[in-house]
């Protein structure tokens, strides 16, 4: 049986370095800022606050998806090792990756017609996708064959819960999610929307939040109420952000001293600038494995 390589994309929003502890090659998404177009390469190229530096002094960013011919470019060195690779490509609710991902599997299956070529849509984001990453490379580390993981992560993808809240509601108003009006008044009282990603892997509005405080409170009961084994859950756990370090230090300590059996620290990382080009500063994410799969 033929070696493999798991692959994703930068917008799994974990660190490079990560993803190279896991032997997991990405492909990278872009950002446009300033007429300059720009590789999501994982900060490599720009720290978060200057990324966010830059949002703040006006810079509206826009993204586009990683092409089919970035995906082969990661896909051809192991198919010409003689290894095959099984792709877990970014939710196709929020990105038309996916198209990418198939037209790049298209390609390098007639070029390498001997070798497995699998693409997995995640259904899954920023570092709820990681998360789902990181637990696809554990599973192969332990021996799983390609086939066998494939179906796990079809299996398994809704597990991954997604929890967000948003304290800066300009970017949510630029993308459609709420009108001018209700950004204006939701800005005014400190409202922050409380979202999560659905069982279509698009991101939904589930309710408000009243400042800040509520809004940790509100995503560290949802992990109470939904984590594998309640609050023996034993899984990893992960929380991203875009220039919320006191509310994701403080969201991560409930959660260590809720959760006891954790597997290891729960990880923080910057939300990318891909998701953040959307997102704007000012967001907090939760991430972790559930009991139940997600819904509409």
């Amino acid at each position: 049986m033929a070696d493999y390589k798991i692959t994703c994309c930068s917008t799994a929003d974990i660190s490079s370095q990560h993803l190279a502890k896991l032997g997991v090659a990405f492909g990278k998404y872009h950002y446009i800022i300033d007429g300059k177009d720009f590789a999501d390469d994982l900060y490599a190229t720009m720290t978060p606050p200057e990324f966010y530096g830059m949002i703040d002094a006006g810079a509206m960013p826009t993204t586009s998806q990683v092409t089919p011919e970035e995906l082969c470019e990661v896909f051809e060195p192991i198919l010409a090792a003689g290894e095959d690779v099984l792709h877990i490509e970014f939710s196709s609710g929020l990105s038309g990756g996916w198209q990418s991902a198939l037209a790049a599997q298209q390609t390098m299956q007639a070029r390498y017609p001997d070798r497995k070529v699998y693409v997995v849509d995640s259904l899954a984001a920023s570092s709820g996708y990681g998360l789902l990453v990181d637990r696809a490379a554990e599973l192969k580390a332990g021996g799983m064959g390609i086939d066998e993981l494939k179906k796990w992560v079809e299996d398994n993808r809704l597990r991954v819960r997604h929890w967000f809240f948003a304290t800066n509601l300009a970017h949510f108003k630029r993308g459609g999610r709420i009108s001018g009006p209700a950004a204006a008044i939701g800005s005014m009282l400190k409202i922050c929307p409380v979202m999560d990603v659905n069982n279509e892997g698009k991101l939904i509005v589930r309710r408000k939040a009243l400042g800040r405080k509520k809004a940790v409170n509100d995503i560290f009961n949802c992990m109470c109420a939904q984590a594998e084994g309640g609050l023996n859950y034993s899984g990893k756990c992960y929380i991203s952000h875009s220039m919320m370090d006191t509310e994701a230090l403080q969201l991560k300590d409930m959660i260590e001293k809720a959760f006891p059996e954790l597997n290891g620290e729960v990880e923080i990382n910057p939300i990318g600038t891909v998701i953040g080009s959307h997102t704007g500063p000012g967001t907090v994410a939760l991430f972790f494995f559930g009991t139940e799969k997600r819904g509409l």
